[in-house]
């Protein structure tokens, strides 16, 4: 999510248009809903960039450059963090079922248990975070719209599931941030939530 939010970031300024944050960091978790649906085929068609371009055909001709950074963060999970963590994933399905990463050719690849991936990924947390609050992107969480909503997906299908230890463990120092947009999440849902029952019995 960290490294998503840098490149949409990036990518916003260069093509100025706005952001909405939650749902591109819900877009960068995308991919690993198969954990839970298909753990046997973790890696597989979801974290496919033929599968995400084909899916982003109709909002590229609608929202033209306003979907950029959006799809950016969805590729950016496999194109960039699976294939260099973990060592392989299924980029160009339907086309092929091979799997691509860096032990496939021939490099030294690293897992997710791995120091140098531990310290990459507090790094860019930490690197986020710090850019989110600066930028006061991180108040677009505490807004009251229909649309955080969608962080529920990343509340149960990633984050609860990892802090519960299934169905990976994760490294104790990677458990903080993973934590830190629990909670995040879990307030904006909340308010959100709570916005929507305030209105409700006021009408």
């Amino acid at each position: 999510m960290a490294l998503a939010y840098l490149l949409g970031k990036t990518s916003t300024k260069l093509l100025k248009v706005n952001l909405n944050i939650p749902l591109l960091l819900v877009l960068s978790i995308i991919p690993d809903i198969d954990i839970l649906f298909m753990p046997q085929m973790h890696r597989g068609p979801t974290h496919s960039i033929i599968t995400a371009g084909l899916v982003f055909i109709p909002l590229f001709i609608v929202y033209r450059q306003k979907a950029v950074p959006y799809f950016i963060a969805l590729i950016s999970h496999s194109a960039i963090g699976d294939f260099l963590v973990g060592g392989r994933a299924m980029l160009f399905w339907p086309l092929t079922r091979a799997e691509f990463g860096l032990h496939e050719l021939g490099s030294y690849y690293i897992t997710i248990e791995n120091p140098v991936n531990v310290a990459l990924e507090l790094v860019l947390f930490l690197t986020a975070t710090t850019i989110m609050i600066k930028t006061r992107d991180i108040l677009q969480f505490f807004q009251n719209k229909k649309l955080n909503l969608v962080l529920i997906i990343p509340i149960l299908t990633v984050l609860l599931p990892v802090i519960v230890s299934y169905p990976l463990n994760v490294p104790a120092l990677l458990e903080p941030p993973h934590l830190f947009y629990l909670v995040l999440f879990s307030a904006s849902v909340l308010m959100v939530l709570a916005g929507a029952f305030r209105k409700r019995n006021s009408g």
